[in-house]
């Protein structure tokens, strides 16, 4: 009776060895999953101020507006680390960026590929954003040519101009 009982407690004790293991190798390959397609450089800081030296950042973006009428079409310079350029609003410009850059999440990303979008336009208006921005290289292009593209285009205002519909903020 006695190795029977010896037999089943090793059996049990296998087990659960087994299943612990399992669990640490899950743990540890989901760390080492591949990042997007759109995030294939080296990953973002925490915050863009985590830098170890924040005035000498390199933060420069050349922005290139075309057909969003009025005074907002041209192309500015904007620096952030400090804020300065001839950019309509470099503080709230760079302060959107800022917000904008968390670990693993590219603030200049395109719209995903599977993304399910409205079918609404939102102008003729466009958007060239090239520079640095946190140490790695932008060429990102904006247009409201769709639901997606529309929202992309709204989370980074005031980097590019303001053109919501009054009353719908």
């Amino acid at each position: 009776m006695l190795q029977v009982n010896r037999a089943a407690g090793n059996e049990r004790l296998r087990r659960l060895l087994l299943v612990a293991a399992s669990s640490l190798v899950a743990v540890g390959s989901a760390s080492a999953l591949p990042a997007p397609a759109h995030a294939q450089a080296a990953p973002l800081p925490l915050t863009p101020s985590s830098r170890p030296d924040p005035g000498r950042s390199g933060d420069h973006l050349t922005i290139t507006v075309r057909n969003a009428g009025h005074s907002a079409d041209g192309t500015y310079e904007l620096y952030c680390h400090p804020a300065r350029g001839d950019h309509p609003d470099p503080a709230g410009a760079c302060a959107t960026l800022d917000r904008g850059t968390r670990w693993g999440r590219e603030a200049f990303a395109p719209v995903p590929e599977d993304s399910i979008c409205t079918m609404q336009y939102g102008g003729p208006a466009t958007a060239h954003v090239t520079g640095t921005w946190v140490g790695r290289p932008v060429d990102a292009r904006y247009d409201r040519g769709d639901g997606c593209q529309i929202g992309r285009w709204d989370r980074l205002v005031p980097v590019l101009p303001d053109l919501r519909q009054e009353g719908r903020r």
